[in-house]
């Protein structure tokens, strides 16, 4: 079953560093969200604060009606794939796909059987089967990726996390693989949280976008509706690929524009 996730409000702070200043989004069953910013914006920290891997100091994260608070992290049953592929060196690649499974406490772990039908099945999904008895190191960066995919998908996750997946990969590979991702999700129907820098492959792959800047949320929608009709000034400077050089003037009344782009607003 696809699990919404609301982010009500997070404040996250590193010392005297403020990530996370209020950032509030809602995912929707199913979907596939991009998140989107330049660098330092807070990106990678709400995604480690909806896994539980970072405590906020104010707000809350829900799956569905369900306070993320009261779940420890293996409760959570979130499945996060980063940038580095992480995968075990000494295992095939069908250990590593079961990895989870195994680790599972007694009480709520398949049989041996079962996880091995489960970790084929999955190796089926991501078009790797015939490599089930190849170690990682044989493996092209792009084939480890899926590994790692089908290993976050093996515990049935509530929600699957993916920061800069491909951000390791070459150009022709990136662009190959967010292509496979897409037609995956449609496939699984997983609600997934996605993490890049790269907007060609946000806008390609998402069903809405998410930017971020300074720790805040600037406007969530399609990307049509992004590039179209931008919520702040940031946004459309950010699209535009002049963010944060530009700064804003009033020239005439009239129609507003910032950069090349114009902007909903009407100054005057």
């Amino acid at each position: 079953m696809s699990v919404a996730v609301t982010v009500e409000n997070i404040h996250k702070e590193f010392g005297q560093y403020p990530a996370l200043r209020g950032a509030s989004l809602k995912v929707h069953g199913g979907e596939l969200m991009a998140i989107l910013g330049p660098s330092g914006s807070g990106k990678t920290t709400l995604l480690r604060v909806v896994a539980g891997l970072e405590q906020p100091q104010a707000g809350r994260v829900m799956f569905d009606d369900l306070d993320a608070a009261t779940l420890s992290l293996r409760e959570r049953r979130i499945g996060f794939v980063f940038q580095q592929y992480a995968l075990f060196r000494h295992m095939t690649v069908l250990d590593n796909v079961a990895f989870g499974l195994r680790a599972q406490p007694r009480r709520v772990r398949p049989d041996a059987n079962e996880i091995k039908r489960r970790s084929l099945e999955l190796l089926e999904l991501v078009q790797l089967a015939d490599f089930a008895n190849r170690y990682p190191t044989q493996l092209s960066g792009g084939q480890r990726q899926r590994v790692a995919l089908a290993r976050a998908l093996a515990i049935k996750p509530r929600v699957l996390l993916l920061d800069e997946p491909f951000g390791a990969l070459d150009a022709k590979v990136r662009k190959e693989l967010r292509r496979w991702l897409r037609e995956f999700h449609d496939q699984t129907g997983h609600t997934t949280l996605f993490v890049t820098h790269d907007q060609d492959e946000a806008f390609e792959l998402a069903d809405r976008v998410a930017i971020l800047n300074d720790g805040k949320v600037e406007q969530v929608a399609p990307p049509r509706l992004i590039q179209q009709e931008p919520a702040s000034p940031f946004v459309a400077a950010f699209v535009d690929g002049t963010a944060p050089a530009l700064e804003p003037k009033v020239v005439r009344p009239g129609p507003a524009s910032y950069g090349r782009r114009p902007i909903p607003y009407r100054l005057g």
